[in-house]
């Protein structure tokens, strides 16, 4: 089966690793899985193996067919995996396609689930467990970290990959948490000002706020944002709540 480029696919052929995966995911009689971009179906005949039922979201409608006619106990769903309903799962262990890795993150992290083990390319990997003040820390990171514990679990080479990708790539575990490790007062809010702050990373808190908020005041106001840690920037987002709170108060 010739991939197409326009889905970008890579498909993993390396058994040992695929193999690794399942174990990662502890997968028991008990358990739904999904999987996005099944791909040929390397990863899915482990899954079928361990768990009670499996859900596979595929976008290009060969595969589709492929994934049915190989394992018809699976339930595929055809289409994209940003746009199309999910089932309810407990865990999602999958090889996503790569250019979608932060939307279909994100979407993973509004569901309620159990486990999640995925591989990205390694830089996107990165940015997701990374901390403040190193080179990988971004909006991503900052977010993934509210949202979910994530765990590089291993490095996976090129040439795991059938054709190969231009990039290597890693194995996550993500675990969504049951409460965020700190509260803000405006969770939207919240967001907004970590990507506001993230548009210009290399500024001092103090500049990168003042277009859109205006002068906020605070302790870290000389701090540059990449050094902010995930509490820091809660903090900012709470002085900057009070600060509109007490204008509609004025108001």
């Amino acid at each position: 089966m010739q991939r197409r480029r326009r889905l970008g696919q890579h498909f993993m052929i390396d058994e040992r690793i695929l193999q690794r995966e399942v174990e990662y995911a502890e997968l028991g009689k008990s358990d739904t899985v999904l999987e996005i971009g099944p791909g040929t179906g390397n990863l899915t005949k482990h899954l079928v193996e361990k768990a009670k039922k499996v859900y596979a979201i595929e976008k290009d409608g060969a595969l589709a067919r492929i994934i049915e006619d190989l394992y018809p106990e699976v339930e595929v769903i055809e289409g994209d995996a940003l746009e199309v309903e999910w089932p309810k799962f407990d865990k999602m262990v999958s090889n996503i396609p790569y250019k979608i890795s932060s939307p279909l993150t994100f979407r993973l992290l509004e569901h309620d689930f159990e486990l999640a083990i995925l591989t990205y390319q390694e830089e996107f990997a990165e940015r997701l467990v990374a901390y403040a003040g190193e080179m990988a820390y971004s909006r991503l990171s900052v977010m993934a970290y509210y949202r979910a514990e994530m765990e590089i679990l291993e490095k996976i080479p090129r040439n795991a990959f059938k054709p190969q990708p231009r990039v290597n790539s890693a194995m996550v575990r993500i675990v969504p948490r049951k409460e965020p490790p700190f509260h803000v007062k405006d969770e939207r809010l919240f967001e907004d000002v970590v990507r506001t702050l993230f548009s210009a990373r290399r500024k001092t808190v103090r500049s990168a706020l003042k277009p859109k908020y205006g002068i906020v005041e605070t302790e870290y106001g000389s701090m540059r944002v990449e050094d902010l840690t995930p509490e820091e920037i809660g903090e900012i987002a709470d002085a900057i709540w009070k600060i509109k709170k007490d204008a509609v108060g004025r108001g």
